[in-house]
């Protein structure tokens, strides 16, 4: 390890904002509703229900598909109804300029990777407990580029989802617990997390691989497990009006956008649900807070990440109006 790591639970918040603001580094409401007065949710209290969601199949039908939020735009239909209607999302009076982007080169060039030392002690197998080994595990993790809140070796809600987003980037079995493979691979690991993007300041949505990159000055920053629109139909009762039926789609559209409007504080009532501190950027499909991300698209539309991630993005100014969103990739096969 460097010796210039700095130590204890404040440890990657510090090496957040040095990284953020220096460039040091130059290198998911669809799930369970919170009180509105919720502004974040502690590692222990929130993991079983992450990992009950973990548990579940990767090939979701849509009955088991978490009720999701007013994300992507539906047909709603009055009971009975004698005719439909589209509800969009209301764009801004003045939506905001997308922020600049470097042109897209003519060839690909990968971004180049960050060099990170191999560990001299291997990590250990340790499940989902907690102990001096999980904070070496929350070290390792934060060395290679996949956020979590501390390295105080609690095996809570944000560690668990630093595993899966590993475990995801890497092509492993998404178990959310540290098995003898993933505790090989954190160890021999040579370089730090990437996402496509070569240049440039933006914010990647990986639906092959269900991440969220946070992408400055062309090399990621940091990597966040995510959970996008399942592509599944869905036809759900309206929670603001249980005299209308919602049916959608559930697509996390592929493309080039820039966010476009916000809603700062705590949890916001959807037509399908909750969602926490949302981020639009395109119609009603934002990338926001939710007590749910399984190891599946899962999703109506909108990409879901932790509640204390999204407190992040907006603690660190990390996804700002105007800033490019470039979602990319195919859901993973049912």
């Amino acid at each position: 390890m460097s010796s210039s790591r700095i130590s204890g639970p404040d440890r990657h918040v510090r090496r957040s904002a040095s990284l953020l603001a220096f460039g040091v580094l130059g290198l998911s409401a669809c799930a369970t509703t919170m009180p509105s007065n919720a502004v974040g949710t502690s590692e222990r209290d929130a993991t079983s229900s992450v990992r009950a969601d973990v548990e579940m199949s990767s090939q979701p039908t849509e009955s088991a598909s978490p009720v999701d939020d007013d994300a992507a735009p539906t047909t709603t239909t009055g009971t009975p109804a004698s005719s439909t209607s589209t509800t969009i999302a209301a764009a801004p009076t003045s939506p905001p300029e997308p922020i600049a982007a470097t042109p897209v080169a003519l060839t690909y060039v990968p971004p180049t990777p960050v060099s990170v030392p191999a560990l001299d002690t291997p990590l250990v197998a340790v499940g989902t407990s907690d102990g001096a080994e999980t904070a070496r595990i929350q070290e390792r993790l934060l060395e290679l580029g996949f956020w979590l809140q501390s390295s105080d070796g609690d095996y809570g809600l944000t560690t668990t989802q630093a595993v899966m987003a590993f475990q995801k980037y890497h092509g492993l079995e998404t178990t959310a617990s540290v098995d003898e493979a993933t505790a090989a691979l954190l160890s021999a690991e040579g370089t730090r997390a990437t996402g496509l993007a070569d240049a440039g300041t933006l914010v990647e949505i990986d639906k092959s691989r269900q991440l969220v990159i946070i992408v400055q000055d062309g090399l990621a920053a940091w990597v966040l497990n995510g959970s996008t629109g399942s592509e599944i139909p869905y036809e759900a009762v309206n929670d603001k009006d249980p005299t209308k039926i919602e049916r959608g789609d559930a697509v996390t559209p592929v493309g080039l956008y820039h966010t476009e409007r916000e809603r700062p504080d705590g949890w916001w009532a959807g037509d399908l649900g909750e969602i926490y501190r949302p981020k639009y950027f395109v119609g009603g499909i934002a990338v926001h807070g939710s007590n749910s991300i399984p190891n599946y698209p899962a999703s109506h539309g909108c990409v879901r990440v932790s509640v204390p991630a999204m407190d992040f993005i907006w603690e660190f100014d990390l996804m700002p109006l105007g800033i490019n969103v470039w979602v990319h990739g195919e859901i993973p096969s049912a």
